[in-house]
């Protein structure tokens, strides 16, 4: 019997070769499992095998490495995919996370929208107009405050309070040396007020409506007047 020189294969594992070995012994009678088990320990070739059975010995190798590539591809594409759903449930909390924030950011403007339309709602809400006022010769500042608190809503009417005492102190003849702003919201020109009445140089009421007219026009209510003042100075 020819033998194949084929130095360098060998069967994967000690335990392939055994059962390969046990196999072959069976078939050609002339081995037993010890020294099968022995031959295991070292290197098997082909050439020490009978040239018919060596097709099964390759064929158990193969089938070995086979599952092995086979168990490694698995395991990898298990750790591929628990990859995969690691990051898809990072990026879904984090789309997750950005919806609720953009959720509550729509809902408080939504409630800010409505608080500025109720504010100017009321502010547009006057319970006295200045022509419903009795026109006298001269004001006190406690007569005109009094007038201001018919004229200007509830609501509104602190804020409106606060600009005047800034701008005037109640004084419905004030008048800025520099500019020439005149009377209690220092209009600029003081002729803008005739708008309301001509009587605007000594009619605190007409003032006080041309002063509230324009807070509701400009910035939308007193208030908002008022906060636009606080932080420039002026409004």
């Amino acid at each position: 019997m020819s033998r194949i020189s084929v130095r360098g294969f060998a069967v994967a594992s000690a335990t392939a070769v055994t059962t390969v070995g046990a196999v072959v012994g069976v078939a050609a009678g002339d081995a037993t499992p010890n020294d099968l088990e022995t031959t295991a320990a070292g290197t098997t070739l082909l050439t020490d095998i009978p040239v018919g059975d060596q097709a099964q010995v390759q064929s158990a190798s193969l089938t070995q490495q086979a599952d092995a590539i086979a168990h490694a591809a698995d395991a990898d594409a298990k750790r591929s995919a628990e990859e995969a759903a690691r990051v898809q449930a990072a990026q879904d909390a984090k789309a997750k996370k950005t919806d609720a924030e953009a959720a509550e950011a729509k809902k408080k403007a939504e409630e800010q929208a409505k608080k500025r339309d109720a504010e100017q709602v009321a502010s547009r809400s006057a319970t006295r107009s200045a022509g419903d006022f009795a026109v006298q010769g001269s004001y006190t500042v406690a007569q005109v405050k009094d007038i201001a608190r018919q004229i200007v809503p509830a609501g509104q009417f602190q804020c409106f309070s606060n600009i005047i005492n800034e701008e005037s102190t109640w004084n419905y003849q004030a008048v800025n040396s520099s500019s020439g702003a005149y009377g209690l919201v220092q209009a600029l020109p003081g002729s803008k007020m005739a708008s309301v009445g001509a009587d605007w140089r000594t009619n605190p009421a007409t003032q006080i409506q041309w002063g509230l007219n324009y807070m509701n026009d400009r910035y939308g209510s007193p208030c908002s007047a008022w906060s636009f003042h606080q932080s420039n100075g002026w409004y």
